[in-house]
């Protein structure tokens, strides 16, 4: 028999590759939207292979209690990937943190009422592992595993890690004070790749835009990531489901970069035709023009400069997942870019 799985948050960047994996892999899949009436915002899952026979799209709202017992009822599984993902805000506590944890509630809410949800995939990310780079250094570690938990943010420093924190923080909560579903978390780095959606809301793709059309030409700050492929990510999240024998947390990462080693790869592969940074800008600098890029000064001192690590073995041992090349990454989102 066909499993249902629920999907919340799959019209969005992430989600959308993770509907398409389960479309491709035979599941019956029931997204949510706010507005049926908004078909733009999701024709992009409608067109996809086998959506017509097994995708179902539904009325919820992340916001509204009960939104999504319906759609819960019936499903074997729940993949919960929807949460605000902006830097751009201007109350951290009403736009980021109350939405991200009232939303992972309300769809964990769900899961208690069904009387067929056997298991969920929550979306978390490196930003509920680590909060500043410097975290590493301060904790004497070499490397960030699924142990550590972030512990320097807050809604004044680093709002939107803070916001991963504390709805990861409550899916384990309820997961602990019930016995009839279990609990699969994913911790992405910074996600990147090309996009099935049509549009550029991610941080991911605007970071792409904004590299590609000259904003950093004058130097780039010494930043470092980890990087991870969308389509990967999507992956992982269908082998959480499918495994059950899983528990616990996943880190995402096929590599730590710095924003000059992305520089390098577009410099490689489209050599000479974006104005790309060639120098990576000095600290005291950034400290001085910090907010003209979105960043605080104590974003700057606790992040640039300083390496980062993350330990994947769990990812590629117990999950099974095989990691898309970096470069391979970069070049299909800049070809992607270049179509459109």
């Amino acid at each position: 028999m066909e499993k249902t799985i629920l999907v919340t948050g799959g019209t969005g960047y992430i989600g959308s590759w993770v509907v398409k994996e389960l479309l491709e892999k035979g599941y019956r899949v029931r997204v949510n939207v706010r507005s049926m009436e908004k078909v733009e915002k999701y024709a992009h899952i409608k067109n996809l292979p086998n959506a017509d026979s097994h995708l179902e799209i539904f009325e919820a709202d992340l916001l509204v209690d009960g939104s999504f017992d319906k759609a819960a009822d019936g499903a074997d599984a729940i993949i919960h990937l929807a949460s605000p993902f902006t830097l751009r805000f201007k109350d951290p506590l009403k736009d980021l943190v109350e939405p991200a944890v009232k939303g992972t509630r309300n769809v964990l809410n769900a899961a208690n009422k069904s009387a067929t949800v056997k298991r969920v995939v929550l979306t978390s990310s490196v930003a509920a592992v680590h909060g500043d780079n410097i975290d590493m250094m301060e904790l004497g570690v070499k490397e960030f595993t699924e142990e550590h938990f972030n512990t320097t943010s807050s809604l004044k420093h680093q709002p939107y890690s803070f916001s991963k924190v504390q709805a990861e923080k409550e899916a384990w909560k309820i997961h602990s004070e019930q016995d009839k579903w279990s609990l699969v978390v994913i911790n992405p780095s910074f996600v990147m790749g090309p996009s099935l959606t049509g549009r550029s809301n991610s941080e991911s793709l605007q970071l792409m835009k904004d590299l590609l059309s000259g904003k950093y030409r004058f130097g780039a700050p010494e930043l470092y990531f980890g990087f991870v492929d969308v389509r990967d990510v999507a992956k992982a999240h269908v082998l959480a489901l499918e495994n059950e024998n899983l528990t616990g947390r996943f880190i995402l990462a096929e590599r730590v970069a710095s924003f000059m080693d992305l520089v390098a790869v577009v410099n490689r592969n489209f050599p000479k035709q974006y104005k790309l940074p060639k120098m990576v800008a000095p600290k005291p600098l950034l400290l001085l023009v910090s907010r003209m890029f979105g960043l605080t000064p104590k974003f700057v001192k606790r992040n640039v400069g300083h390496p980062i690590a993350f330990n994947t073995n769990r990812s590629k041992q117990e999950l099974g997942l095989a990691y898309t090349p970096f470069e391979q990454t970069v070049v299909d989102m800049v070809k992607q870019y270049r179509e459109n």
